[in-house]
């Protein structure tokens, strides 16, 4: 990769759930858990409300580093190889994930969602709300 500029980032939170085995997708997940946003950051989620959908940006912590022959990968459900840009592998140049999550409840610093398909542990970088496309 030719631009080597390099980013840091800090987690606001962490994903909670008991799961073993989360889905590879959020939107086949019926997975239940928290994310605990840090004192610092309680503030920010204060509009977040039960019935909400949130956009859910985190790092892929457990996945091993990249390699440029994982540019190629053949997804589990289907025979055909796929680049990694259009498919939702956790092995990607930037090991960042996007899900959209649904809120069940909310206190302090923590929101109670469900679709996770986020391992125990998973570090949170940002939160979005869900916006619906609409035509133009």
């Amino acid at each position: 990769m030719e631009n080597k500029i390099e980013y840091k980032f800090v987690p606001i939170g962490y994903v909670k759930n008991d799961s073993v085995n989360v889905p590879r997708h959020w939107s086949v997940s019926v997975v239940e858990g928290e994310l605990v946003i840090s004192p610092e950051c309680k503030d920010g989620i204060r509009d977040i409300k039960p019935n909400d959908k949130i956009c859910v940006i985190f790092y892929f912590h457990k996945s091993p580093p990249f390699s440029h022959e994982k540019l190629i990968q053949k997804p589990f459900h289907t025979d055909t190889e796929k680049g990694v840009f259009s498919i939702c592998s956790p092995y990607r140049p930037n090991p960042i994930g996007f899900s959209v999550l649904e809120v069940l409840d909310k206190s302090e610093n923590i929101i109670k969602v469900r679709r996770l398909d986020m391992l125990d542990g998973t570090p949170i970088l940002d939160i979005k709300p869900y916006v619906e496309y609409k035509e133009l």
